[in-house]
């Protein structure tokens, strides 16, 4: 009798999960029908009483646009304008002031200005916080809209009002637009020094064969490698990887999950892409963000490089832009995934924290040295040899040109986390021979 009792209830208790499970199913899928009649319901209403005359075209687009400015601060929508201006700036030449910017805390926040662009020469530095285009107060201003403000004609004027962590009060600072050029990469020799230094200003689709070039060139003529980073705001994953692989030659780079972990994706490096095993330090700052994270992350992982300077901005997740148009003329920018760098760390709202920590402005001078006695103030130094000293650095001086491909040690005072760097290479380098 207790057997078919416990039998009976079974077969109820099944009856009941199995009619709950239908009944799950059934409320699924008229909510999800609720939910898109509710869409359609809210557009074809603003199209029939909003006070302006708007097309359907341009409502959907505003909804998509919302939409993805919900998700997060790097999804978005790009319509036939937004798409264009995205294809020109991964080829490495656009218009505006030449400023990388970004959400941040609802703030629109420069990630950094690049190189040598009419914002870099203004003075708007990494982490600058923009409060005004021009009259246009950026509060619950979308991302595009501030970049598509920001755009214009070249050779017309623009003013931005910024808040500056130690200061006061906000800046104006005028801005004259321009043709943005990039020049992603390029190569200088330090003075007197068996150095390359590699600056790396953006990862659009120059890099990997701009910095084999460099390297390649000045291989046999040097014993190590400064990347400088500093300020770079990302760009393609395939160029962050590519340059990754330069340095080592074997282990995973960088791996990216989404929602599914079973779709993990691993990249790993290549024997025959590495062309160098010369010591490197890499610079970073908060400027440096995605890219150029996966870069100094994974270089700081394997051990193949020191990393130096600030920790970096924290722009861990992958987007990709994918078409909603059979023609590919508009397109969703989307996040999928995150990194993960080879330790298994993700760079997401956490950044690179250097190996060591330099902060930027000029190297520390002695001020005391009028106090200190040297051998030379001594009344009986050996005066020949101080003399045979200061004649062959007269010489040099005499011999020293400008040369833009030359960092010189003037440069060099000027640069903190640069001189940093050059010190702890040198380490590297006594400590490999």
């Amino acid at each position: 009798m207790k057997k078919l009792i416990l039998a009976s209830t079974l077969v109820i208790t099944l009856t009941q999960a199995v009619f709950a499970k239908n009944s799950e199913q059934e409320e699924q899928e008229p909510t999800r029908f609720e939910s898109l009649s509710k869409m359609t319901k809210v557009i074809g209403t603003v199209e029939k009483y909003y006070v302006d005359d708007i097309k359907l075209q341009e409502i959907v687009n505003k909804s998509l646009k919302g939409l993805m400015q919900e998700l997060d601060a790097h999804s978005s929508f790009l319509d036939k304008k937004s798409s264009k201006e995205m294809s020109i700036q991964t080829k490495g030449e656009f218009g505006g002031l030449g400023i990388t910017v970004g959400m941040r805390e609802g703030a629109l926040t420069v990630i950094s200005p690049i190189d040598d662009t009419p914002a870099y020469k203004a003075g708007i530095k990494a982490s600058d916080i923009i409060l005004k285009i021009d009259n246009n107060a950026t509060l619950n201003m979308t991302l595009d809209e501030a970049v598509s403000l920001m755009r214009g004609k070249p050779k017309t004027d623009i003013l931005l009002t910024i808040v500056r962590e130690g200061e006061n009060k906000p800046l104006k600072i005028k801005i004259t637009r321009d043709i943005i050029k990039v020049e992603s990469v390029f190569a200088k020799k330090i003075e007197n020094e068996k150095l390359l230094y590699l600056r790396v200003s953006s990862f659009d689709s120059k890099v990997v064969s701009g910095l084999e070039k460099a390297i390649k060139d000045n291989n046999k003529d040097i014993d190590g490698i400064v990347l400088d980073l500093r300020n770079n705001p990302g760009g393609l994953l395939s160029q962050a990887i590519g340059t990754v692989d330069l340095f080592i030659d074997k282990g995973i780079i960088v791996s990216q999950k989404g929602r599914d972990e079973s779709t993990e994706e691993k990249f790993s490096a290549t024997t025959s892409s590495t062309i160098t095993k010369k010591p490197v330090v890499v610079l970073v700052n908060a400027g440096s963000a995605s890219a150029s994270e996966i870069v100094s992350g994974s270089l700081q992982d394997h051990k193949r490089a020191i990393v130096i300077g600030e920790k970096t901005f924290g722009k861990g997740s992958v987007q990709a832009v994918l078409p909603i148009t059979n023609d590919r003329s508009e397109n969703i920018k989307l996040t999928i995934a995150k990194y993960y760098l080879p330790s298994g760390r993700t760079i997401q709202a956490t950044g690179v924290t250097p190996d060591v920590i330099a902060y930027s402005g000029e190297v520390p001078q002695d001020t005391n040295s009028e106090f200190k006695i040297k051998e030379a103030d001594l009344k009986k130094h050996l005066e020949g040899e101080l003399e045979k000293v200061d004649s062959k650095k007269e010489v040099k001086k005499s011999e020293k040109k400008s040369d833009k491909k030359i960092i010189s040690k003037e440069d060099i005072t000027k640069d903190n986390q640069l001189n940093t760097s050059i010190g702890i290479l040198k380490s590297l380098i006594i400590m490999n021979k």
